[in-house]
């Protein structure tokens, strides 16, 4: 195989490029307009002005107050201070936290670390297409629990969890003890795909990280609802009405803003048309690849995600074949790709740690087209075939 001059591009999960309309509204923030928000001269207010603009943009999407909107440095911080801001702010209530089994790191390893801290932990699993049941995240609350981590739609199977009948069953049983029990949800991969009204989900604090949606990195929102217990990860000058210190990241600020209010508004026009692909995906390998596995429910899932396991062959030899001819893909989270562990996500389902170390990610975006989809379905068969003849190449990963 040689190195091919197609770039087919389908890891949107892992990051998206910046839309040119965000960048466009970025630049005069890195020199022209470089005030910095917290001082009171006119350049300076000029700052301000557009980081409120941009929290007001925000607060339109996720249908809550401007106040309720913190800007952070990504989704990984946003988790961060929602699990450790919302169980300190509690710890004498209770000492307790309940997650699902198929969190992103950013919660599981945050939880492990509160345990540390002396919190008690409950990881409640998920069934074998990575769904969380609403009843076992009820019956895993105690009378020390503070706060509850369940995301909006994984990352590596795409599977879309009841958050707000989850929300809902955990704030009842909270008011029939008299206590307050937090609610979170990772929504990072749900933004331009799935609704986002914090009403309706009936969260206290929800997460999102901008270069997932068109905007640029190291730029995450976190949503509080008013009233709710909160601890700052960070100290400091007290920006962010105390919730996160740090100088405003002025014109990563306004390119989340714009990119979040451009995914929604075509948010049911992307839904439909990359569902279509997905769907042309899911079926050309089923087709194709009798013993391939899909991962994750076959409709409970975001309409551009794509998760098989290919047995007999390791997910990272098929991905450089891929890359050679063009194709940009995933064995899993990005966060995780240097690590040989095989995916937590799909042990959790179940899979076999060899079936787990076989599987690809497709994650599907906007600009992909049908004969994109259709030059994988080339592709891909004949190169699993290829390398589960050569068993050599996975000797020396067992």
């Amino acid at each position: 195989m040689t190195a091919s001059a197609k770039l087919i591009y389908m890891d949107h999960a892992a990051t998206t490029p910046v839309r040119p309309e965000a960048l466009e509204a970025m630049a005069p923030y890195f020199n022209r307009l470089f005030g910095n928000p917290s001082s009171i001269y006119t350049l300076a207010q000029e700052s301000r002005k557009v980081v409120d603009d941009a929290r007001e943009q925000v607060a339109h999407v996720l249908n809550c107050r401007a106040s309720e909107v913190v800007f952070t440095s990504g989704g990984t911080e946003s988790d961060n201070a929602a699990v450790k801001g919302g169980a300190l702010a509690l710890k004498r209530a209770g000492n307790h936290i309940v997650t699902s089994a198929i969190e992103h790191h950013a919660v599981l390893h945050t939880c492990e670390q509160m345990r540390e801290l002396g919190f008690q932990l409950t990881i409640v699993p998920v069934d074998g297409h990575g769904l969380v049941d609403a009843r076992s995240v009820i019956q895993a609350l105690t009378d020390q629990t503070v706060l509850v981590s369940v995301m909006l739609a994984n990352n590596e199977i795409g599977a879309v969890q009841p958050v707000a009948e989850i929300a809902r069953l955990v704030h009842d049983e909270a008011r029939r003890q008299g206590r307050t029990i937090l609610v979170h949800t990772d929504a990072v991969q749900a933004v331009g795909y799935l609704p986002l009204d914090v009403r309706k989900l009936d969260v206290d604090m929800l997460s999102l990280s901008a270069h997932k949606f068109g905007g640029p990195k190291g730029v995450g929102v976190l949503y509080i609802k008013r009233g709710t217990p909160f601890v700052p990860l960070l100290a400091g000058g007290g920006q962010e009405r105390d919730r996160r210190s740090g100088t405003e990241n002025v014109p990563g600020i306004v390119g989340a803003a714009v990119a979040l209010a451009l995914a929604d508004a075509a948010r049911e026009e992307a839904a439909q048309h990359v569902a279509r692909l997905r769907d042309l995906l899911i079926a050309g390998i089923q087709e194709r690849m009798p013993n391939a596995i899909l991962n994750g429910h076959p409709t409970r899932r975001l309409p551009n995600n794509v998760n098989f396991s290919f047995p007999g062959v390791e997910g990272e030899p098929v991905l450089l074949g891929l890359d050679l001819a063009g194709v940009c893909a995933s064995s899993g989270s990005a966060c995780s790709t240097a690590s040989l562990e095989p995916s937590h996500v799909l042990i959790a389902l179940g899979r076999t740690a060899e079936v787990a170390r076989s599987s690809l990610r497709f994650t599907l975006g906007p600009q992909n087209t049908e004969d994109e989809v259709r030059y994988i379905l080339q592709v891909l068969p004949g190169l699993v075939q290829r390398l589960r003849s050569m068993p050599s190449l996975l000797a020396g990963r067992r």
